[in-house]
């Protein structure tokens, strides 16, 4: 079944169509979820939510690009919804925390980090101390990073789904890059794992 099949018959409401987008393309979205988010549930969730999207807008498809690009392009928008979201969260929690006298998380992580300094950093912090990193990248950034290193998607194909240009995605993975070199050698000057 080629995509325009695919489509088509999601429009109609045909569910084996439907279940054939998923079985294809459930990987694809929850791996480009959670190269945003670094959260396997909520990277699960959201995948659940972008087919239900698809479901629900298969008619706004125009065809202008393949279906793998639109997953992508949903995907994308809703990881960066969920960590928005989750920083507006934060921002409460904290105000509220400072006024009610509770702790923040700062003094927990430097409270549960050992003062050890040649303790060896495991390969799952080195990872949580780059997810860190990556979370701190501007949005744009973060996202054409990600598609380009976890996703391994070309810059014409990352350039479709952002709707930029090229030069664009050039620039934004080549300021990733650097904006990621310095705070992972500021976090290892400071020793923060």
């Amino acid at each position: 079944m080629d995509e325009y099949q695919l489509i088509n018959g999601i429009q109609q409401g045909d569910r084996k169509s439907y279940q054939i987008l998923v079985e294809t393309y459930q990987r694809m979205v929850v791996n480009t979820c959670l190269g945003i988010v670094h959260n396997r549930e909520d990277a699960e969730d959201l995948a659940q939510d972008v087919f239900l999207e698809i479901f629900r807008t298969a008619d706004n498809f125009r065809g202008d690009s393949k279906i793998s690009t639109w997953l992508y392009r949903i995907a994308t928008n809703r990881s960066l919804n969920l960590i928005r979201n989750n920083k507006r969260k934060r921002f409460f929690q904290t105000i509220e925390e400072t006024f009610t006298g509770g702790r923040n998380r700062a003094s927990e992580i430097s409270e549960n980090r050992s003062d050890q300094p040649d303790q060896n950093i495991t390969d799952e912090q080195r990872s949580a101390l780059l997810h860190r990193a990556l979370d701190r990248l501007p949005a744009k950034q973060r996202t054409a990073f990600t598609l380009n290193k976890y996703e391994e998607l070309s810059y014409l194909q990352i350039a479709e789904i952002m709707e930029i240009s090229l030069a664009s995605v050039e620039s934004q993975i080549y300021r990733a890059k650097k904006n990621l070199q310095q705070l992972l050698l500021e976090c290892y000057k400071k020793k923060c794992v």
